[in-house]
């Protein structure tokens, strides 16, 4: 569940750098900021002020080493990662005086890719997923802090998504099932391929389509 920020009125107001430099030090990556408009996100976040907005998460495999070495990657319990994240984001929460926010659970109160877009500059693939221009398919959001003070953001450079430039595209064609098509995924059709013999490269590999971007490459999760 959300975490409601307390007495943030005594508490000094945190820079983006000092957020920054805590979240990297906790094992999280800060995956881009912006200032919501007065009042957005009033319906979604009851009782919340939301002056900024921090996305936090992974970029390629370089915070796995923190995961895998905490008590729920170790504790055999349900959805590991999910506690982790909610551990970790909800102590910097309290470290700054921010609520918590997450892309998962029944407690979620915002779309996180419609955040993203906003946040850094990320675009949308062909196959749904956001790339980046430097980690491509392999990053993840883990959830975010919302501020109720209006933080100083480092200027986003422009960018254009690489799929433009990408001829081949074959994230389309590598699908074993064809679950992706123009403005849709096929979600029966991926799960029953998963689940049958045949879906081992996918189910134990990852996914094809994802593995088939030539961007970002290098940044490709572990087997682990």
């Amino acid at each position: 569940m959300m975490q409601m920020p307390d007495s943030i009125s005594a508490r000094p107001l945190a820079s983006f750098g000092a957020i920054e430099h805590s979240a990297n030090f906790a094992g999280l990556a800060v995956r881009g900021a912006f200032h919501p408009e007065p009042h957005e996100f009033e319906r979604h976040l009851p009782g919340v002020i939301a002056a900024t907005i921090i996305l936090l998460g992974f970029t390629g495999s370089q915070q796995w080493e923190y995961f895998r070495g905490s008590a729920e990657a170790r504790d055999e319990k349900a959805h590991p990662l999910d506690r982790w994240s909610r551990r970790v984001i909800g102590s910097l929460a309290r470290e700054f005086g921010a609520a918590d926010i997450y892309p998962q659970g029944e407690d979620l109160q915002l779309p996180f890719q419609r955040l993203a877009l906003r946040a850094e500059p990320v675009h949308r693939s062909p196959i749904g997923l956001l790339i980046h221009p430097m980690w491509g398919l392999w990053h993840a959001y883990r959830g975010a802090l919302v501020l109720p003070h209006r933080l100083e953001l480092p200027t986003a450079a422009p960018s254009s998504s690489p799929c433009s430039s990408c001829a081949a595209k074959p994230c389309l064609t590598s699908c074993p099932v064809g679950a992706f098509r123009p403005g849709s995924f096929d979600l029966q059709a991926c799960s029953d391929h998963l689940q049958s013999a045949t879906g081992a490269a996918c189910r134990d590999g990852g996914c094809l389509a994802r593995r088939a971007c030539p961007v970002g490459t290098r940044f490709g999760y572990t087997d682990e």
